[in-house]
């Protein structure tokens, strides 16, 4: 959509919500959710990875992606995830990143337990 057509769709959700329907939307563009949703559940290959009130998932911490020169496997995925200070960890769709949302740990922290792995 252009941003007219997104301002446009934007005003009929929160119109289509403010008259007690749900509306569900897919998008991979945070900053427009953040602007028409009041919740939001992040979904990785079918898998419920977090949901909740968009500012408690969006204020919990720092997102940080990580890029590696090979693919990441769901069980190095899952080791990030586990770290201290780490609050989620989801591969990216090529296999070659993470997302990890920091809750607690600083990026520098996570780089060095990244390094350790």
């Amino acid at each position: 959509l252009d941003p007219p057509q997104i301002r446009e769709m934007r005003d009929v959700m929160i119109r289509y919500a403010a008259g007690g329907r749900t509306v569900i939307v897919s998008s991979h563009l945070l900053s427009e959710v953040e602007q028409s949703c009041t919740h939001l559940v992040v979904m990785d290959r079918g898998r419920l990875v977090q949901a909740g009130p968009v500012a408690e998932i969006t204020g919990s911490g720092d997102m940080i992606l990580v890029t590696v020169a090979e693919t990441v496997s769901e069980p190095l995925a899952e080791k990030v995830a586990s770290l201290p200070g780490i609050g989620s960890a989801v591969r990216t769709d090529d296999g070659r990143g993470l997302l990890v949302r920091l809750d607690g740990a600083t990026a520098s922290r996570l780089v060095a337990d990244l390094v350790r792995l």
